[in-house]
């Protein structure tokens, strides 16, 4: 594995995700407004990324088309030039609804091309449904990010840019330590680095994301390993067994120092928009 100082890495703030409360982190950004401002606050610590969930006036998830609109804008607004990522997470909503926000044409949007367990459910991404959910991303010029749960998610993605439902090289991100599905496993998720480049190149860019207390483990195992990381509350609302986040900022600056760490510097948004090939605003 070559030396990964030097290479910036992409800091990806997954802001408020579909499940966390205020009663479990009272930071949890809820309402547009609170999560223009959070995601602004990651953004001046080092975020380039937004990975987006939105919540109706009750908090709980939708995948309403207006809500998403009006967090693009602010988001736009606030935090010119980072990366706007959508979920079309299927805990915000059911079929093709999942999707209702993609001809918004954000930069990226989040895309699950196989099934698993959650922890008291099963995750159901049908391959009709990814299919589709692929088709909408390539009609509106949106750079998915493939969320993999399972090594046969990455091989999925290799099959589907190889048959053009993909576009050029697959952003694979790496997800571990979720209840029922794949634990934070060093071994695995040294073959995981391994299985990406063999199918998609020595360059090709990749990130991991833990859950819960796998989250820091995880941004470590990352940047020492020259990928790119996600952290935020949505996967996390905890520092420590003894203390809550105060932010998203908080936790994207505990991702930053793990950059000072390993002698990588934090991408700006130019540097992770010409690294994930997206144009530029």
């Amino acid at each position: 594995m070559s030396d990964p100082a030097g290479k910036p890495c992409i800091i990806c703030v997954a802001i408020t995700g579909s499940l966390p409360t205020k009663e479990n982190n009272p930071a949890v950004p809820i309402t547009i407004a609170e999560q223009v401002e959070s995601t602004h606050e990651a953004f001046e610590a080092g975020a380039s990324i937004a990975h987006c969930h939105v919540r109706d006036d009750q908090g709980r998830p939708t995948s309403d088309p207006d809500r998403f609109a009006a967090l693009k804008e602010g988001l736009e607004k606030h935090c010119p030039g980072m990366i706007v990522q959508l979920s079309t997470g299927g805990r915000s909503g059911a079929g093709q609804a999942r999707g209702g926000m993609l001809p918004l044409r954000p930069d990226m949007a989040s895309l699950s091309v196989g099934s698993n367990n959650f922890p008291t459910r099963v995750y159901e991404n049908p391959p009709d449904l990814v299919d589709w959910l692929a088709a909408e991303m390539l009609e509106y010029g949106i750079k998915p990010e493939i969320e993999a749960f399972d090594l046969s998610h990455i091989l999925q993605a290799k099959k589907m840019a190889d048959d053009g439902r993909l576009a050029g090289t697959p952003y694979v991100q790496f997800v571990m330590g979720v209840k029922n599905a794949m634990p934070a496993d060093r071994d695995v998720f040294d073959y995981y680095i391994h299985t990406v480049r063999r199918l998609f190149g020595d360059d090709a860019p990749w990130c991991a994301a833990g859950i819960g207390p796998s989250q820091i483990v995880l941004n470590e195992w990352a940047i020492s390993s020259g990928g790119h990381v996600r952290t935020g509350l949505e996967d996390n609302v905890r520092l420590d067994r003894e203390r809550l986040a105060p932010s998203n900022a908080a936790l994207v600056a505990r991702a930053v120092d793990l950059c000072r760490k390993y002698d990588r510097p934090v991408a700006t948004w130019r540097q992770a928009r010409q690294i994930l090939g997206l144009r530029m605003v």
